[in-house]
């Protein structure tokens, strides 16, 4: 079992730049921040950019995997964003992840480019075309030919290249976040690694169960089209809801529980929330400190 850690971008970057060194020197093995314009409750509160934040996070790290939890087509287009990508997995030494997904349908990301409001099989045809592009581009090898041409539904490109590789060959790990049954498949074709928030309940018993459910989906959806599912690494992003009403980092016993179980499902990767003082994530700094010194019992597999 790994553990992550979401950094919301809310902090002046002194106060932030400590954050994520802290998050490092605990022993988390990854750390990332939201990549949104703008984020329902906390919409009144400064909010950075997430591709600056996160290059200025691997200046000040030097071991932890980093990377945004997660990217979406809401306001991004595949060209200029997979320049961004490579930039920061360089910066980073290849410590860089992308966790992407489809985007909600409705909400301030949505809406700021005056798009309408797709439907979900919409956004889901509109992901894919967005993750097959950034696959394409952070993979393309030649930057001395005529560039990568593309001609979609929902992106176009003309000669597109890469002045400046990744880090990592052939490209920085894909984190797909996915609950759909579409979805897994995108995850089976192209994931390295599988990204889910479990269903939107905050019932215990009910959230468990959803969540062992899709990664039984998984399984079967890999193994339908050739992948092994071993392959897959597998994120549980545990605070989407406030499962039981608690957040990761409200007890020890709540984070305890919590990655004995996401072990069991088989789930590789636990991700929780930096703690905040109230609110959404609410949380304890002490509780922090203890669960980060047990880490240890959970990574012996």
């Amino acid at each position: 079992m790994r553990f992550g850690i979401v950094i919301l971008p809310e902090h002046p970057w002194p106060r932030a730049r400590e954050i994520w060194r802290r998050a490092e020197a605990l022993g988390f093995d990854h750390a990332w921040t939201y990549d949104h314009l703008s984020w329902t409750s906390l919409a009144d509160r400064p909010w950075g950019a997430t591709i600056p934040t996160l290059t200025a996070a691997a200046v000040v790290t030097e071991r932890i995997r980093l990377g945004p939890f997660v990217s979406n087509p809401n306001f991004r287009h595949p060209v200029p964003f997979a320049k961004d990508l490579a930039t920061v997995d360089e910066v980073s030494g290849g410590r860089f992840t992308l966790g992407v997904g489809s985007g909600v349908g409705s909400g301030f990301d949505s809406f700021v480019l005056g798009d309408p409001e797709y439907p979900a099989r919409r956004r889901h045809e509109r992901f894919v075309e967005f993750v097959e592009l950034l696959d394409a581009l952070l993979r393309f090898e030649a930057p001395g030919d005529e560039g990568i041409d593309h001609e979609g539904p929902w992106y176009t490109a003309r000669g597109a290249r890469m002045a400046g590789l990744p880090a990592q060959e052939p490209r920085m790990p894909f984190a797909i976040a996915a609950n759909g049954a579409r979805g897994l498949e995108l995850v089976a074709r192209l994931g390295d690694g599988w990204i889910t928030n479990g269903p939107s309940t905050t019932d215990d018993a009910a959230w468990w169960r959803r969540v062992a459910e899709l990664a039984r989906s998984l399984d079967e959806t890999a193994a339908r089209l050739g992948r092994d599912p071993a392959t897959i690494d597998r994120y549980l992003s545990y605070d989407a809801v406030a499962v039981g009403g608690r957040f990761a980092l409200s007890s020890v016993a709540t984070f305890e529980d919590a990655a004995c179980r996401a072990e069991e499902l088989g789930f590789t990767d636990l991700v929780v929330h930096w703690p905040r003082p109230e609110g959404v994530y609410a949380g304890s700094e002490h509780v922090l400190d203890e669960v980060a010194s047990r880490f240890d019992r959970h990574r012996i597999r």
